[in-house]
């Protein structure tokens, strides 16, 4: 007996009891599901957590944090000078394996308003054109700052899009782009000057939306006219966290900053030099730790000695994604593993049944010459197509199975079906075949002839 004979006649056996084996086959069914449905799930959430940290700036961006003095320089505390424009200038001239430095003066709880419109700025700050890099910018409209605006301290600013939608109105509100270039808006009740807007930034999810809105607009472009333009739930879409605030930004030169909102000092006239934020780019990523000693060791001069600094590195958020996503696969597979193993025991168990059924029919055929290894091979091939007809439920019933949870619980990114998760999937659910059919297997191979003829 060949291999496609065996199969079909495992064909045929399932055939012949349909509801019984549909029945058998829904544990696999559901094991096959909830593991590929896991599966793009966590895939989704990497891609969502991976274009978030490279939205970011990248795996070699490092933020120069400001902590409390160690315990054995409390007596120090009051002499820690935080960051400044001396830390800057310092890394600039001294730390050569770091190849940009990009300090930030931020304003705090800024009031952007255009005529009656407010945005709700989520960055605004001082800076310097090391920022495009640092933060991965790309102008779209007009240009960023130059010498001039720096050393003037020129009321001008480069906004988001975001901010241009909220204060000038959005292309989906409109039904055209406003290019917002010299047009005068106020932070804090100050007069700025747009003179560059930056290109919208979008997960690769929204990107795919917008593209879906364009052509579905233009295809309803005269039912649009009657009902009029169609506004997007919120500015942000999915696109996570990270470009939403890359999108309602809004940049100053760092010297306007200071001039305009520092210099006067607080509410007791006394200015605050110290920067916000200072972020540094290695040139090297596989010598981070030498480059981040080497800018340590430059820092401790110009804080004379006081370690009131740290280093945050993209490494660390790296580790927490890889942790996360170990994590859900681990659950989701031990979820999907006991499903699978459960669809296991209900096909060894109908495999028993229906060998108590053909008693005779196996006698019959051990009588006329079959082997027992020809009768053990028939059952695991049964036992074994039962699965991968489970499977192969499994994988169409996965595909609703993602919509659904992605609308339940919608992330960053839609969930990614991979073929590895199938293939993954289809080789563990025959392996459940093979090992459910087993026992049953064995017990048919070890039947008499003399015995199963006389079976009533």
């Amino acid at each position: 007996m060949n291999l496609l004979n065996t199969i079909l006649i495992g064909l045929k056996e399932i055939w012949a009891h349909k509801f019984r084996s549909i029945l058998t086959m829904f544990g696999i069914v559901l094991g096959v599901a909830s593991l590929v449905g896991m599966s793009a799930i966590v895939k989704g959430m990497e891609n969502g957590m991976r274009e978030s940290m490279i939205a970011m700036g990248g795996a070699d961006r490092v933020v120069l944090e400001q902590q409390p003095v160690p315990s054995i320089q409390d007596h120090l505390a009051d002499q820690a000078p935080g960051r400044t424009m001396r830390d800057v200038l310092a890394l600039r001239r001294s730390a050569p394996m770091v190849r940009a430095v990009s300090p930030q003066m931020s304003i705090e709880e800024p009031t952007v308003t255009h005529g009656q419109k407010t945005a709700d700025v989520w960055e605004c700050a001082g800076v310097w054109n090391d920022v495009l890099e640092m933060n991965l910018h790309q102008l779209e409209y007009g240009r960023f700052f130059n010498d001039i605006d720096e050393e003037n301290a020129s009321p001008v600013c480069v906004i988001g899009v975001g901010v241009r939608d909220q204060l000038f109105g959005s292309p989906e509100e409109l039904g055209y782009e406003v290019v917002p270039i010299g047009e005068e808006i106020t932070i804090n009740g100050q007069s700025f000057t747009i003179v560059g807007m930056f290109t919208r930034y979008m997960s690769e999810q929204e990107a795919k939306e917008r593209q879906i809105a364009k052509a579905s607009a233009g295809q309803a472009k005269d039912s649009s006219a009657q009902t009029g333009p169609k506004r997007r739930k919120g500015w942000g879409g999915r696109g996570g966290w990270a470009f939403t605030r890359k999108n309602m930004s809004l940049y100053i030169p760092l010297n306007t900053a200071w001039v305009r909102f520092r210099a006067a000092g607080d509410a007791n006239g006394i200015p605050d030099p110290r920067l916000s934020n200072i972020e540094i780019k290695v040139r090297d990523l596989t010598k981070l730790e030498a480059s981040l000693q080497q800018a340590r060791n430059v820092l401790l001069i110009t804080h004379n000695g006081i370690e009131d600094f740290n280093f945050r590195t993209q490494e660390n958020q790296i580790e927490s994604i890889n942790k996360q996503i170990k994590n859900a696969r681990l659950s989701g597979g031990i979820i999907a593993g006991i499903s699978l193993l459960v669809g296991g025991i209900g096909i060894m168990n109908i495999m028993l049944a229906s060998i108590n059924e053909r008693i005779r029919e196996i006698g019959t055929c051990k009588a006329l010459g079959a082997t027992g290894i020809a009768i053990f091979t028939q059952i695991v091939v049964e036992s074994v197509v039962l699965s991968v007809l489970g499977a192969l439920a499994g994988l169409v019933a996965s595909a609703g199975l993602v919509d659904i949870l992605a609308f339940i619980s919608p992330t960053g990114n839609s969930p990614v079906i991979t073929w590895e998760a199938r293939a993954v999937a289809m080789v563990f659910s025959a392996g459940v075949g093979i090992v459910a059919g087993l026992f049953p297997a064995i017990k048919a191979a070890r039947l008499s002839p003399i015995q199963a003829l006389r079976y009533e």
